[in-house]
Order: C-alpha cells, then sequence, then structure tokens
C-alpha cells in the first residue's frame, strides 16, 4: 500500500535544484580547482614518464578525466569527450566539430545536424596512436560562420574567446587537451588562439589536406592547430608527424630578417596603440635574439583583405543552397545574416576576386624576395581582444562597408588567407584587464617549421606571461 509523502518533507525547489548542483558539481555549485600537478609538468616529461611506465596508466587515465570533467563543466570547450583509452597515450588531442573522426559525430556547430563518418579525416588517422589519442570533438561555430559558440575563455572569462574554432583553443588552454586540430579561413583558428593566450598555426593552403573537412571557402581552406606553447608545438611538430603534412621547407641554419608591415600603422592604418605597442615588443625581442627587422609595405596583398571576407561570404552562400535541401538546419540568425552577406557578391564581383586571389599566389613570393625578408610582423588585430558583451552585439560574422567599424573588422588575418600562406599567433603581453596581446608571423609557402623556430626564439624572450585557468 503506498502513502503520500508528507508535503512539508519534500525539500522546496531551490533546495532541490541547489543539491542536484551541487552533487553534480556544476560549476556555479562547486569550488574552483588549481590545476593538478601532473598537468603542470612539461609535455616532454609526461610523454617520458608514460612511455617509461613511471607513469601508470590507470593513474594518468584517472586524473586526466577528473580534471577534464572538472574544466569542461567550467569552460564548455567539448561537444563530445571519450577517456583515455587502453594505451593511455600521454597526449591528448582535441579535433574541431568540422573534422570527420571515426567514432565521434560531426555537427558542424549545429544543433539539427549530425553525421557519423566511418573514417577519420586523414590528417587525424595520420596521428601516431601511441603517442597520441583523439579525447574530444571540440566546439566550432555553426557552420564555421555564427556569433558565439557557448565556450569561456579559461585564461580571463570577461574576453571573448574568438572563433570559429574556438573549442580548440578553450580546450587547449584549460588544459583538456594538449593540442587541437582546428580549420583557418579567414583567422578562424588564429584568433581563438590568441585571444585564449595560447599558440595557433595556419598551415599553408592545401587542398589535398581537407579530405574530410567540412569546406566553406576552400580557395582558403586551411589546417590550423592550436598548442598552450610554442615549445609544445615545436616539440609535436615532427613527433606527430604533422612536418611531413603537404610540401614543407625545413628551416635553414642562421638567423631571419623580419618585415614589420606598416600598413597597419600611420595616418591609414588601423592598429590601435596596445597593438602597435604588442608589435614593437616583439621586434625588440626579435633584434635581441639576433634577428633583423625591417620596416616592410605590402600594399597590394592590403588591398585584398576586404575582398577575401567577399570570397568567402559568397562561397559560404553557394554551398548553403546546394546543402539546405539535404539538411535543412535551423540556423540562428547571426549565420543567416553571414550568408545573406554572400548572397549581395555578384557574380562579376565574385570572378574579379578570384581572379585577384591567382595572381597574388602567383606573385607574394616576389614580395619576400623584394625586401629581403623571410617572414612578416604585424598585430593580430587591429585591437585587443573584445570583452564578451561587444561580441554578442554583433549581427554577423562577415563584416561590409557598411559597418562603422569595417576597416578594423576587416582587421590582418585575411592577409595569409587570401595569400595562402602560413601564419601563426602566439601573445607578447597583456593589457590593464589581462587579456593576450598577440601578434602573428607570416611566412613563405611551407615555411611552417621556420615560423615555428621564430616563435619559439620571440617567446623564449616574452616569457612566462602567468596564463592559468581561472
Amino acid at each position: 500500500m503506498s502513502t503520500i509523502p508528507d508535503a512539508s518533507a519534500v525539500p522546496a525547489p531551490a533546495d532541490a535544484l541547489a543539491a542536484y548542483a551541487a552533487q553534480a558539481a556544476w560549476p556555479s555549485a562547486s569550488a574552483a580547482r588549481e590545476l593538478p600537478e601532473l598537468l603542470r609538468i612539461p609535455l616532454p616529461e609526461r610523454v617520458a614518464l608514460r612511455r617509461s611506465g613511471d607513469l601508470e596508466a590507470d593513474t594518468w587515465r584517472t586524473e586526466e578525466q577528473e580534471w577534464s570533467d572538472h574544466a569542461d563543466a567550467r569552460y564548455r570547450a567539448t561537444v563530445q569527450r571519450r577517456p583515455l583509452g587502453d594505451a593511455a597515450a600521454p597526449v591528448r588531442v582535441g579535433v574541431k566539430d568540422t573534422v570527420d573522426v571515426a567514432g565521434f559525430a560531426t555537427r558542424l556547430g549545429l544543433r539539427h545536424h549530425r553525421h557519423h563518418p566511418r573514417a577519420s579525416a586523414p590528417v587525424v588517422a595520420g596521428l601516431p596512436g601511441e603517442l597520441a589519442e583523439t579525447t574530444a570533438k571540440v566546439v566550432s561555430t555553426e557552420l564555421n560562420l555564427g556569433v558565439g559558440s557557448g565556450c569561456v575563455n579559461p585564461y580571463a572569462p570577461h574576453i571573448d574567446p574568438g572563433g570559429s574554432s574556438t573549442g580548440a583553443a578553450v580546450a587547449v588552454a584549460a588544459n583538456i587537451c594538449d593540442i587541437a586540430l582546428g580549420t583557418d579561413v579567414l583567422g578562424s583558428v588564429r584568433w581563438p588562439a590568441g585571444q585564449c593566450g595560447t599558440v595557433g598555426l595556419r598551415m599553408t593552403h592545401d587542398s589535398a589536406l581537407l579530405d574530410g573537412v567540412f569546406p566553406l571557402s576552400p580557395p582558403m581552406d586551411a589546417l590550423g592547430w592550436v598548442t598552450r606553447t610554442v615549445a609544445d608545438l615545436a616539440y609535436l611538430w615532427p613527433r606527430l608527424g604533422l612536418d611531413r603534412l603537404g610540401t614543407q621547407h625545413a628551416p635553414v641554419p642562421g638567423t631571419r630578417r623580419i618585415g614589420v608591415v606598416t600598413d597597419a600603422f600611420g595616418p591609414y592604418g588601423t592598429a590601435g596603440a596596445e597593438m602597435r605597442g604588442a608589435v614593437e615588443i616583439a621586434r625588440a625581442h626579435f633584434e635581441a635574439a639576433g634577428h633583423g627587422a625591417t620596416d616592410v609595405r605590402i600594399d597590394a596583398l592590403w588591398a585584398l583583405r576586404g575582398p577575401a571576407w567577399e570570397l568567402c561570404a559568397r562561397q559560404a552562400w553557394d554551398a548553403y543552397r546546394l546543402w539546405q535541401q539535404w539538411t535543412a538546419p535551423r540556423l540562428d540568425d547571426t549565420t543567416l545574416a553571414s550568408l545573406e552577406v554572400g548572397a549581395r557578391v555578384g557574380d562579376d564581383r565574385y570572378a574579379w576576386i578570384l581572379s585577384e586571389l591567382e595572381g597574388c599566389r602567383r606573385t607574394v613570393g616576389s614580395a619576400f624576395d623584394a625586401a629581403g625578408v623571410d617572414a612578416w610582423l604585424l598585430p593580430l588585430d587591429p585591437c585587443p581582444p573584445p570583452d564578451v558583451a561587444t561580441v554578442i552585439a554583433r549581427g554577423s560574422t562577415i563584416p561590409t562597408p557598411e559597418d562603422d567599424d569595417y576597416e578594423q573588422r576587416v582587421a590582418y588575418t585575411p592577409i595569409a588567407s587570401v595569400a595562402g600562406l602560413p601564419a601563426l599567433t602566439l601573445p607578447v603581453a597583456r593589457d590593464g584587464r589581462g587579456a593576450p596581446l598577440s601578434v602573428q608571423l607570416v611566412g613563405r609557402p611551407g615555411t611552417e617549421a621556420t615560423l615555428v623556430e621564430l616563435a619559439g626564439d620571440l617567446a623564449d624572450q616574452v616569457g612566462d606571461l602567468g596564463f592559468l585557468p581561472s
């Protein structure tokens, strides 16, 4: 015989919710934790401990999962995770939700779409399993186009974490992953990496590397990688076989000559004082490390930054008209607004932009030759990273000439994108809000390893900026 409980014994809704939140360890209901010592040790040391057996698989698996459970609840970097496997590989890899990985759903940043690939993208399948294991699919904005991701910037929660490879940078900064694979069209790896205080490398454009990767703008799409430090990137680059992706050139021994791109400065430049200061810091550090530096201008390429946004928008619009017949997703208003920008790019304008892109790629090498430089140095953006509220107020990720802040939003990352060049971003200082101030290095095609070496010299001079998950 059942009895109805005494109403006075039933907890009030607020008390019931508070008890549930505490039991579930919701971030707002549980105390912040310090990063475990095991995750503080340098990555090469962790790898050595696992290989020697001094770090047992069960210990590593348990501590890693406990921290990642906590960190992902706080920073919301992933859309799907899985525990380390039997081998308990020492390096944890995150993969953007627009790249296929067998055993994980691919959602493209959408709530109303998913597919389940039977095979991983070759760039993922080729990772050495004894060293690295894919443990997470990480957040992407909608179709690489939407505003907002739901992620929280681990080092500076009041600062927007950027996009579209948001989860890649957030997962790495939060120490949920050690390296993450994203995609970079117009800055989609470099922005989140720079705004989250991590290191982001866009690779040379190579369509042969993009099998299993959702296409947004095929002439500009590129793979990108995020690590916590340049030292981690340099350590993992050959060990994960990333140096064998595409056609890369080994660095030539000796010092380099850096071209400081002055188009960003002067009366017609858009770089603010803090970002000019970041470049000055980087230039001084390069010179202290023995490298040369000289001012350069890249006027013809500079003029293609706005058209690069138009190209991306038009190609996204053309693709949307095709695949909406197959998936019929419900899109956020900001995603639709970006697509509508592409709908307004006419065929003649579209053909002209493609022609300019092809011409630029034929001649970009001469720009380095004429100045006698190995890489360009410029700010990541005209301004320091925006706060969260500023970005939420934006109606579209694609700038248009009608925008009051168009010149600032066009920014500097499209330079590498339209020319198909590799580019690396890293922080060199912090502003008064604690936000990272990042610069980018842009190199000739296939010079990823040279950029990593240069970034290492710069990072050594910069030193520890004190970034830890808050």
